[in-house]
């Protein structure tokens, strides 16, 4: 079972890249946790397999380092046309998405932004702008699916925040079904947001694309500003546009890192 694979990674939110086009890799939680692991494995926050596709150009299989598989990853997209060396279209459990190259990454239609509750999903009927509930002093959240389930705190000051108890907590809440990514975020100009994201299955991110595009479409759903809007990440900085009934523009870095070859029967 010895195959290739790439180390690439967006603003920092790092991932194993194997093609599975060619040669059938057989995934399963505890190999994709094993693959991710940093110590004994080749270490990422995301594993991803390109594979083939009778609706798209490729699919795109994404599984967090815990080994969970989930339906998007923003930053992992913006690696798919440089992997594979052309502008394409993805096949991914979120629906189709177009990838074009632009200079230093690429730029992704990430498709139409979701807010009803049963969409996100939420376990019980309520708003999502401004959904009536919270956590200790947090105030209260909006909801997005933008493939994948998040739920954005828009606070005055992040820091001393403490995101590593936070997140999980809300993570695995009830209301969740699904779990759901966790943005904190604050607004820290005209159309600039500062944002910390705690990943559902992979903790606290250097970057996080769906995160940056859920909080940048919640913000301007409040009418706090208008897009494109200037997302900051620990990372770096991604460019979200998207304005009421259309789909969302994200472009930002992508980076390939290195190749190597592993024995997946190992892990």
């Amino acid at each position: 079972m010895m195959g290739r694979f790439s180390k690439m990674h967006g603003l920092g939110n790092d991932f194993v890249v194997i093609d599975a086009r060619a040669d059938a890799v057989g995934m399963t939680e505890a190999r994709a946790q094993a693959i991710a692991d940093r110590h004994a494995g080749i270490g990422c926050d995301q594993l991803i397999l390109i594979g083939e596709s009778d609706k798209a150009d490729v699919s795109m299989r994404i599984f967090n380092a815990d080994g969970s598989e989930v339906e998007a990853c923003g930053n992992a997209t913006r690696c798919v046309p440089l992997f594979v060396g052309r502008d394409v279209t993805i096949e991914t459990k979120a629906g189709l998405l177009d990838a074009k190259a632009v200079d230093g990454g690429a730029s992704v239609d990430m498709g139409a932004p979701r807010f009803e509750w049963d969409a996100i999903p939420l376990a019980y009927a309520m708003d999502t702008p401004a959904m009536p509930v919270s956590w200790e002093d947090l105030p209260a959240p909006a909801a997005v699916n933008v493939g994948n389930p998040h739920v954005i705190f828009f606070l005055d000051d992040l820091d001393g925040v403490d995101f590593e108890r936070l997140g999980p907590l809300i993570e695995h809440d009830p209301l969740f079904p699904r779990r759901v990514n966790v943005n904190f975020a604050q607004v820290v100009g005209d159309n600039h947001i500062r944002l910390v994201v705690w990943e559902r299955g992979a903790g606290l991110t250097r970057a996080c694309g769906t995160g940056a595009c859920a909080t940048a479409v919640a913000a301007i759903r409040r009418r706090m500003m208008a897009g494109p809007v200037t997302v900051s990440l620990p990372g770096g900085d991604l460019l979200i546009d998207w304005a009421p009934g259309g789909t969302i523009r994200m472009t930002g870095p992508a980076t390939h890192v290195f190749d190597g070859e592993a024995d997946w029967s190992r892990f």
